[in-house]
């Protein structure tokens, strides 16, 4: 994704209850950022349950900064990237949709 995207500022593979596995965030903030990742899916996959939306694909927090994108990678993983204001994020969706597929055949 990295080489594809440059811009990402941050990535991360947590599990579904909100525990880091791997990620290239700074040390000391990998759990709270794992724990919102997961905490942000469950949301968004009650929100598109609830409103009748079809299956979750992503949740997308937009800031004046940047973005926070969190994809599901299986019941047991979440993928969560980090990005500044500008990036293409069409970009992104493509290659960590891609990267979650993938994800879910590993976790």
């Amino acid at each position: 994704m990295r080489t594809a995207v440059p811009e990402i500022a941050g990535v991360m593979v947590a599990s579904a209850d909100g525990l880091p596995m791997v990620h290239d965030f700074p040390e000391a903030e990998a759990p709270r950022i794992a724990a919102m990742a997961a905490t942000s899916l469950g949301l968004g996959k009650r929100i598109a349950t609830t409103l009748r939306l079809g299956e979750l694909q992503e949740t997308v927090i937009r800031g004046q900064s940047g973005y926070f994108v969190v994809y599901e990678a299986g019941e047991n993983g979440v993928l969560a990237v980090a990005l500044p204001a500008g990036a293409n994020l069409g970009l992104v969706h493509l290659e960590a949709r891609e990267a979650a597929k993938r994800l879910r055949e590993l976790l």
